[in-house]
């Protein structure tokens, strides 16, 4: 079966002392059915949050650098990214440190708990086999979209919709009458929009993001989890509901910030969507 052959049933094929006494254990990993290759950080996203569920996981290569892997779990709505070295005699995750790729297997083997650096907890559950296909769905939403507006598929390629945005509802504080409301958001690109509610179809208003001078935690309400975007013309105070929500919300907003400033650095003429890095 090729790569496809998931990595227990090589080790029942064969003298288990063969398999892992090959110099280089990095190529192992190509054995294993949870392991994806080059897969892109948006990719692996795509893949666990539409076809994958709480507790779903799977390994790629890093594009940081080489020996150098992602470990991508899918924790309810969201998909967090870990890093896994391989320092060419040991497997590093976490604090945790395996001599060989067979103990690295059977730590997973076991559903380990592990918390991201915003204090979520995640069971790893559900290894996702790399034989799945990928989801076409973003393509099938374009082709459908140009036939009922009458554009081409290449006109909306560049207002399509990153795997990197973020939404949800927070709580928002008036401008002219202080009272808070709470309201869904959406991040696209450099733009933050808010709506009435989800199902709104159009915004309230639209925050260009190129605009905003600063993010950061807000202590000054009568509420928690509060956080503020510093614009010329106003600061927006907003709430998530949880201080991981706020922190989240936070650091999206702060790369998109800085990458806005990179640019502007570098002299480019037009501010470009890229999408949100989390490692």
């Amino acid at each position: 079966m090729g790569r496809a052959e998931s990595l227990e049933e090589k080790m029942s094929a064969q003298d288990p002392s063969d398999l892992w006494s090959r110099s280089d254990e990095a190529e192992l990993i190509q054995d294993l059915g949870w392991y994806h290759g080059n897969l892109t950080r948006h990719a692996a996203e795509a893949l666990l949050l539409s076809n994958g569920c709480d507790g779903s996981y799977l390994l790629r290569d890093s594009n940081e650098r080489t020996g150098l892997y992602s470990l991508s779990v899918r924790a309810k709505d969201s998909v967090k990214h870990f890093h896994v070295e391989y320092t060419g005699y040991s497997f590093k995750f976490g604090f945790n440190e395996f001599s060989s790729l067979k103990d690295f297997v059977k730590h997973f083997a076991n559903q380990p708990l592990i918390g991201s650096e915003t204090g979520t907890l995640i069971v790893l559950k559900h290894p996702y086999p790399r034989q799945v296909e990928e989801p076409s769905i973003y393509e099938s939403v374009r082709v459908h979209t140009a036939m009922q507006t009458g554009r081409t598929e290449n006109d909306l390629v560049p207002t399509a919709p990153s795997l990197g945005t973020k939404e949800g509802y927070l709580t928002k504080q008036g401008g002219l009458v202080k009272t808070w409301k709470t309201r869904w958001f959406t991040l696209h690109r450099n733009e933050l929009k808010y709506f009435k509610d989800q199902m709104s179809p159009e915004p309230i208003r639209t925050l260009d993001l190129t605009e905003c001078s600063a993010v950061q935690f807000d202590y000054s309400q009568e509420r928690v989890n509060c956080f503020c975007l510093v614009f010329p013309f106003r600061t927006f105070y907003l709430c998530a509901k949880t201080g991981v929500e706020a922190d989240e919300w936070i650091k999206i907003l702060r790369w998109k910030l800085s990458q806005i400033r990179k640019q502007l650095e570098q002299g480019e003429g037009t501010i470009r969507s890229r999408s949100f890095i989390f490692k």
